[in-house]
């Protein structure tokens, strides 16, 4: 199947009993046995539930891996990754990074003996500078947030090989309509299905994709045993969304582009941080493994002042001033005072999220009125 086929008819199959074309919210949390450990493929739904299973078979289809899963959330996504290792490993990760994976990485799992090192993947040759023995993992985001970074995926695979070291990559920002990693190699793809996988500002969901069914059963007997689950009705609405994904991706993509040539030409930005423009530096990295740029702008102000974003921020109209992205509808957000605020404030310095920075998920309404609100806001 093409992808468009894809996010609706990959992995999924018609509900058995009844004939219906949607899966149906099984709301239970246990299945009738005909006789101890005898039973349909189900037994307790934290093992397993069939909405959620259809979930997880459309995330591995869309993401051409063997194996997915869905969990309560991405940050529960993540920590499944992370309890594949054990302590005294060492995790590489990419400098600019989710505020709350840098949060769960240095205040959560190194006090059990982890060791994250953190480094710019614009040179990928720097992390086989800090590569080691006890190195299991190289996590990598891209774009990333909020800074909107390219990692060259297949060079990170290429780096890692025959070092038995896992290759995880975050997906949420380009999804799998723009970028596949598994396709370029890794072994891992996570995602904050909140985001754009359920693409509605309605759930809290996250998602792992395993590329061999090995791996994905390792990380199934973690999700059973930690119990991190997604919950059928939550499965049900990322599913949903998915069925729409590559319609709104392509939405999001065109509206993004308008905007950041807008903001380009606008006398009171200073730099607009985009993959789809020819002043990104890895733009040319952008167009052989992005499908698409995405709907994620970041820019700063020329004056250098928090006083200039926060006053956008307050003034924006069509844009919502929230945490978080992906949504249909476009939201505006200052990442030092809410999603990365948790990174301590010499490190934003030292990676460049600076206080007048301003990130906006460009959603899907008419470009022409994402501009005007844009425009009133910087009067």
């Amino acid at each position: 199947m093409n992808f468009n086929t894809k996010v609706i008819h990959g992995g999924q199959h018609h509900e058995s009993a009844t004939g219906s074309v949607n899966v149906p919210v099984f709301l239970t949390s246990t299945f009738a046995q005909k006789s101890p450990g005898v039973h349909s493929g189900y037994e307790y739904s934290r093992a397993a539930n069939p909405t959620r299973q259809a979930l997880e078979d459309s995330l591995a289809s869309i993401e051409n891996g063997a194996r997915g899963l869905a969990f309560g959330s991405g940050l529960a996504a993540i920590d499944c990754v992370l309890k594949l290792l054990n302590p005294g490993d060492e995790v590489v990760a990419v400098d600019d990074l989710y505020g709350g994976t840098y949060r769960m990485f240095t205040r959560l799992f190194e006090k059990y003996q982890l060791k994250f090192t953190f480094v710019n993947f614009d040179d990928v040759s720097k992390i086989a500078d800090v590569i080691t023995d006890k190195t299991k993992l190289i996590w990598v985001e891209t774009p990333t947030n909020p800074l909107m970074k390219l990692v060259d995926i297949k060079a990170v695979v290429e780096m890692a090989k025959g070092k038995d070291i896992l290759v995880a990559v975050d997906n949420t920002f380009a999804t799998p309509y723009i970028q596949r990693p598994i396709d370029l190699g890794a072994d891992i793809v996570m995602h904050s299905a909140t985001k754009y996988l359920g693409g509605h500002s309605d759930v809290i969901a996250g998602a792992l994709i395993a590329k061999d069914a090995e791996l994905g059963e390792k990380l199934h007997f973690i999700q059973f045993a930690s119990g991190g689950i997604l919950g059928p009705h939550d499965s049900y609405l990322v599913l949903r969304g998915i069925k729409t994904l590559a319609l709104r991706m392509q939405r999001h993509s065109d509206n993004g582009l308008a905007v950041a040539k807008y903001l380009e030409t606008h006398p009171a930005v200073d730099r607009v941080i985009y993959p789809g423009l020819e002043s990104h530096p890895q733009y040319e990295l952008a167009k052989s493994q992005m499908r698409e740029p995405g709907g994620m702008v970041s820019f700063t102000f020329k004056s250098g002042k928090k006083e200039d974003a926060v006053k956008f921020l307050e003034k924006v109209k069509v844009f919502t001033l929230a945490e978080s992205l992906g949504g249909v509808e476009s939201l505006a957000n200052h990442p030092a005072l809410m999603t990365h605020a948790s990174i301590p404030a010499d490190k934003r310095e030292e990676l460049g999220i600076t206080d007048d920075l301003v990130r906006l998920s460009v959603g899907i309404e008419d470009a022409e009125d994402l501009i005007a609100d844009l425009e009133r806001a910087f009067s």
